[in-house]
This record gives C-alpha cells, sequence and structure tokens, in this order.
C-alpha cells in the first residue's frame, strides 16, 4: 500500500503534536519552554495547512519558517532561545524523513 502524500502529511502532524506532547509531560522546564513555544506555532500552521488543503510537510514547514521568523524578528525570544526553537523544529522535520 502507498501512502498518499495528504495522508504523509496528517502523519507528520500527528507524530510532531505526539513528540511535543511528550516534551510538555517529561521535559525540564527548559525542554517546557521550548517544546511549548514551538508548539503554539506549529498549532497554527497546522490548522492553515489544512484549511489551505496542502499535502506536502515541505509546505507546512514555509507556513512554520514565516511564523517563526517574524515571531524573532519581533524579539518575542533571546537569541539563545531561537537557536533552541529552530533546532527543535529541524529535528522534527529530520524524523519525518
Amino acid at each position: 500500500m502507498t501512502l498518499s502524500a495528504p495522508h504523509l502529511l496528517d502523519i507528520f502532524i500527528q507524530n510532531t503534536e505526539t513528540y511535543l506532547d511528550q516534551v510538555v509531560e517529561h521535559g525540564n522546564d527548559q525542554e517546557l519552554f521550548i517544546a511549548s513555544y514551538l508548539q503554539g506555532h506549529f498549532a497554527v500552521a497546522a490548522g492553515q495547512s489544512q484549511v489551505q488543503n496542502m499535502t506536502q510537510v515541505a509546505e507546512l514547514s514555509e507556513l512554520m519558517q514565516h511564523s517563526l521568523h517574524q515571531a524573532f524578528e519581533n524579539k518575542e525570544l533571546i537569541d539563545e532561545d531561537q537557536q533552541q526553537v529552530q533546532s527543535l523544529w529541524q529535528t522534527l522535520l529530520a524524523a519525518e524523513k
């Protein structure tokens, strides 16, 4: 059985949400902060991807990068936290491949 692209995007969204939920449940204070921050952006981007009928993880990733870029430009996080958020996002993307 071959998985269609929309199905793969749904699986990525589910896996990402599960991972972030686990960090919230089991992470230390800094991990909790970073995962919660990313989770907020991810929830919005995942919702937008569904409304826009996106089928590719790359499209969702573009939404996330745009959202995070705007937040970082607005100085929502200090540089170290920005790097940790980006690192976690890249880890989640790499796990998809």
